[in-house]
């Protein structure tokens, strides 16, 4: 998660942060100490420069990337897929067409789009831990599922936070450098039958590798077993930073993780584009049709002696939030730029997967190596971008699907971690729009969703706030309806 630890100028403290609250995470404690439970209120918001005159401080550039030669190759060690036949998918969303985008000038950017509606954010609780992801468990509990980065899961019931962590795994994490820690959960379709959910975290082996493990809950509902993990995806990682770490379930049941190039700049190891490495990817894995798991027989690379077959897609720098539209099972993906171009991409629910989104020969809907020229044949264009002087890594939400702002349905928010812009995503008059929609000072490190799929913001700094929203116009505002030819 590129610069998602890290915001310039007034935000260096952060890291003095860090050092006070992951000092003694050595060894679990025997019971972990609820974080403050107090609603949180947020900064005064700013009022809207300009692009030009909101251009934060760049972040500082990763320290030189040493030659490739020099370097030892990232290796991944999966354990080997079994032939496990694959379960019998949840029926997806019916399809629909989405604008194409095929020439850099149909890249939706920041600008002069508006949209008739607003949003705020309504203090739910806070934290005295840095938290990187809220959820649900999809069990009719309401209950929500908040992630902090030194290694716990903490419930929030009734708008309370409960005094217990549901998880606690703080000693197998490695949180000390910004883009490591305990990333994100995701539980598995059948979680009030199974009680399984998966995590992504960074190890305390290597320079961080990445883990995905699988839990299972206990016999109270509010605490999960900590001594039933199984490993199911370990991934070297070269570097501390670009871990990726997102987990989603798709519409097909299947589990989809992001994966990061590997670290430093500019991919020195060339991983996104290296179809026979798990870094700078989307994965996709059946973990329920085998032990540890199963691939997808329908997955792009399956059969291909180059390429690993767990890759549904590729060309990625690093993904840290992507989500699936749950009305429609398109999946949205917002990648973390190099230092010049934050990105969006939208797979179609009907995708078959193979996309390259274009890492790191391009940066956004532009050349990176080479700066000009270079070969963008095969490569899939974002819907969206928007450059530096809006901000500096891009943070990826939801497309809001709720029943409390039926103005707001059909409509992606995402935001920007450095300058704390949210934005809104959608297609209007047949093209994809971008209207900024709050300006606020949280370093947003994640959106969420509930059960009833109204979305959350989540404030490294522990503030955890409902999105709510206003229309601005009296006149009726629906989303356009698409519907493929045929």
């Amino acid at each position: 998660m590129a610069t998602h630890l890290y915001r310039p100028g007034r935000f260096l403290w952060l890291s003095v942060l860090f050092v006070v609250l992951f000092a003694g995470c050595q060894a679990t404690p025997p019971t972990a100490e609820a974080p403050t439970a107090t609603p949180v209120t947020p900064a005064a918001q700013r009022s809207t420069p300009s692009p030009a005159a909101a251009s934060p401080s760049p972040a500082p550039s990763p320290p030189a990337a040493p030659s490739p030669a020099q370097t030892r190759s990232p290796q991944t060690t999966p354990p080997a897929p079994t032939s496990t036949p694959a379960p019998t998918p949840t029926p997806s969303p019916a399809p629909r067409s989405l604008p194409p985008v095929t020439d850099p000038d149909q890249v939706a950017r920041p600008g002069s789009a508006t949209f008739p509606f607003t949003i705020s954010l309504e203090p739910l609780v806070t934290l005295s831990e840095p938290p990187t992801y809220v959820t649900h468990a999809g069990d009719g509990s309401g209950r929500l599922f908040v992630v902090t980065k030194p290694g716990r899961i903490w419930i929030v019931q009734d708008g309370t936070l409960l005094p217990q962590p549901f998880l606690d795994i703080s000693n197998l994490v490695k949180s000390d450098q910004y883009e490591q820690g305990l990333f994100s959960v995701a539980f598995a379709p059948d979680y009030a039958q199974s009680g399984y959910f998966y995590v992504n975290y960074t190890s305390r082996a290597g320079n961080g590798d990445t883990v995905v493990a699988r839990y299972r809950v206990s016999s109270d509902p509010n605490v999960a077993d900590p001594n039933s993990a199984q490993t199911i995806l370990t991934i070297d990682q070269p570097a501390a930073n670009h871990n990726g770490g997102q987990l989603q379930f798709g519409p097909d049941g299947y589990l989809y993780i992001g994966t990061g190039d590997g670290g430093r700049a500019g991919d020195p190891w060339d991983n996104a584009e290296n179809l026979g490495v798990l870094l700078g990817k989307m994965l996709r894995l059946d973990v329920s049709g085998g032990t540890p798991y199963a691939v997808p027989p329908d997955n792009p690379f399956v059969g291909r002696a180059d390429a690993r077959p767990e890759i549904w897609a590729y060309g990625l720098r690093n993904p840290w939030r992507f989500s699936f539209d749950r009305a429609t099972g398109d999946l949205y993906i917002a990648d973390v730029g190099q230092n010049a171009w934050e990105e969006i991409h939208v797979q179609p629910a009907d995708s078959q997967g193979g996309e390259h989104y274009g890492w790191d020969t391009m940066e956004g809907a532009h050349c990176f190596e080479p700066p000009q020229g270079c070969d963008m044949s095969g490569k899939v264009l974002p819907v969206a971008e928007y450059d530096h002087s809006w901000g500096c890594s891009i943070t990826g939400g939801y497309v809001y699907r709720g029943t409390r702002y039926p103005h707001l349905v059909g409509t992606y928010l995402f935001a920007d971690f450095c300058s704390g812009r949210i934005w809104g995503l959608r297609v209007e008059e047949g093209r994809w729009r971008v209207a900024e929609l709050l300006d606020t000072d949280y370093n947003i490190a994640s959106f969420g969703e509930d059960e009833a799929g109204e979305l959350y913001v989540v404030d490294l700094n522990g503030a955890i706030l409902r999105v709510v929203s206003s229309p601005t116009s009296a006149r009726v505002y629906l989303p356009m309806v698409f519907q493929t030819s045929g």
